[in-house]
Order: structure tokens, then sequence, then C-alpha cells
């Protein structure tokens, strides 16, 4: 079906402008100029998650309460955020151009290029400026703490960081416009920011972001196994990389992770690029992490495999791409 069931017409088909999107994305990345001019739609609903976490999130209210709360701020963000998804889509339909608009705001909610470059850097850094440039570059994109990380350990970070990321920024996001159109991905991106937020376990956040954590892995449930099964088949088009040691891994090791959907494409990649991954590490705020590794490879990880993961995502991205061609063309069969 596409997207809330609305069928192309000459002015409006939802699947041609989410593949311009990616497309654009992939071309322009970020583009900072129009985010000059607006607020990024990500970086506006974070400012309302931290006004809402300052005034109802305080330390003197019991846990019910600031559940409660947290539960009122999910609900509420979603209602806004669909709302204004939906708005967004009539006015694509309705108005001349309209379609521009969604096209835009579908660019600012998918992160190819800006994942794509973000990992690159982690292995321009450690090949430019050894262990200290890569330092730097990891911490840009992952939460742990990069001082205690050796250049395996940075290595290892900017994979794991590329392979969770990839199902969270790209393979979700469009997961959820083609099922639910511009309100399911504004919806999504809402959660995902609000777990990224106050999902954490640190005792301020345990009660009020409690409910948008359980709904985060709610929302990422389906596109993270779909995610982890587009890594296995994309790393038969990376070098030494095996689809059937990817898919071994994933189907063995996903549930090892602390995370009920991270480990499906982090154990997919770490098995496809003949790695371990995970593994004991060293947080900000929470100290040391003791989990399981995934994979049985190597865990001496290195520039050189980041690279390997980079394109790894790279096929990904174009895989995930094909299966919405795919499910197009049989809909339009169909028709």
């Amino acid at each position: 079906m596409f997207p809330l069931g609305i069928w192309p017409t000459p002015a409006y088909d939802p699947f041609l402008i989410l593949f311009l999107a990616l497309l654009l994305d992939v071309a322009v990345g970020e583009m900072p100029w129009l985010y000059r001019a607006i607020p990024h739609p990500v970086v506006a609903i974070g400012r309302l998650i931290s006004l809402l976490d300052r005034r109802l999130n305080r330390p003197q209210r019991s846990h019910g309460e600031r559940q409660v709360r947290g539960v009122m701020v999910l609900l509420s963000l979603c209602a806004l955020t669909g709302t204004i998804g939906w708005l967004v889509q009539k006015l694509a339909m309705t108005m001349p151009y309209g379609w521009v608009l969604e096209l835009l705001l579908l660019v600012s909610l998918v992160a190819q290029r800006s994942l794509y470059d973000h990992v690159k850097a982690v292995a321009e850094g450690l090949a430019q400026d050894g262990l200290a440039g890569g330092r730097r570059a990891v911490s840009m994109i992952v939460g742990r703490d990069p001082e205690h990380l050796d250049q395996a350990g940075v290595s290892r970070a900017a994979i794991e960081s590329c392979a969770e990321n990839f199902s969270d920024g790209i393979v979700a996001p469009v997961f959820w416009y083609v099922v639910a159109g511009l309100p399911g991905i504004m919806i999504y991106k809402t959660v995902n920011t609000l777990d990224s937020m106050i999902g954490h376990k640190k005792p301020h956040y345990l009660a009020f972001g409690w409910a948008s954590a359980r709904f985060d892995d709610l929302l990422n449930l389906l596109p993270a196994r779909l995610g982890g099964v587009l890594l296995c088949i994309a790393s038969l088009f990376v070098v030494h990389g095996s689809p059937v040691s990817a898919l071994r891994t994933m189907l063995r090791d996903a549930g090892k992770h602390r995370s009920p959907n991270a480990g499906w494409p982090e154990a997919a990649c770490a098995g496809g690029l003949g790695l371990a991954l995970c593994g004991p590490r060293l947080y900000s705020g929470e100290g040391l992490v003791n989990e399981p590794w995934l994979g049985d490879g190597r865990r001496d990880a290195h520039e050189g495999d980041i690279r390997r993961a980079v394109w790894l995502m790279v096929v990904g991205c174009l895989l995930n791409a094909a299966w919405i061609a795919l499910l197009w063309i049989v809909q339009l069969l169909l028709a």
C-alpha cells in the first residue's frame, strides 16, 4: 500500500518523492543554508523536549508522577508532529508544487549522507592524526568516553555506530514513511529523538523517559531486523565480506545486546566483516558496561575496517532503496 493508502496522481506520487529525497540527501546532505533560515525539524523537536524536560522532570516529584508526565510528553509530541506531517502532506497533495515542501522535509529526516560523512571522518582522523584524531571524530557519534579507547576501540565504536544508525537513521525512517506517510516518519523521528535525549538509564530519566524508550523499541522492532538482513546481503559486496557469517552471527548473537533492536544490525555487521563488536565499554555517566561480544572474529579492528563498514552501509542504502522500488512496481502492476 502507498503511504496512508494514497495512490499517486499526476501531481503527487509519494514514492517518487521518497526516491528524490534519498537522492537529494546523498547529493547535498543536511542543507545548512536552508536551516540557517528555518530550524531543522529534529533540532526544533529537541528544543521542545529540553523545555518539557526542565519543566516536568523535576527531582522533587515522585517516580510515579515523573513517569506519568513522561507518558504525556510522548503522546503530546507524537500528536503534534504527526499532525504537522499530515498537514504538510495535505498541502503537498493539493497545492501546485506543494510536493517540494514534503521533499525538503523528507530530506531532513533521513541521514544517509550525514552517517557516511561522520563515520568516514573517524577513518580519516585515524589515518591523518593517529589515535587523537580518531578519538575526536568518534566523539561526535558515540556516547562512550573516547579518551579511554585505543585504536581498536575507536574503530569498533565507529563501526557499531555505523551499523546501529543505518537502522535508526535510514532504514526505520524510510520504513515508517512507506507504512504511514509523512505523519509516520514525523512520529518516528520524534520518538527516536525522545529516546536519545531522555530514554537513558541515568537516574534522572528512568521514570520520565521510560515510555519514550519503550515506544522507540517498539517502532524499531521491524526496521532493525530488516536493517540486519540488508547488511547481511550487502556483505556479499564487501572485500572479505561473508553474508553466510553475517546471517549466522546475527541470528546467534543479536539477542545478546542490551538493546532489543541494536544487536541485529550490529551482529550482522560483525559477522559480515569478520569482526567482534560491542563487548565491555565505558560510557560517560554510566561507567563500565560489561556487554558480551557480538561475533567471533577479530577484536583488533582498524581504520581499514571502518572503511569496509562505510561501504557496507552504502550498499545497504542501495538495497534499502531497491526493496522500496520492488514494492512500488508490484503495487503498480496490481493497480
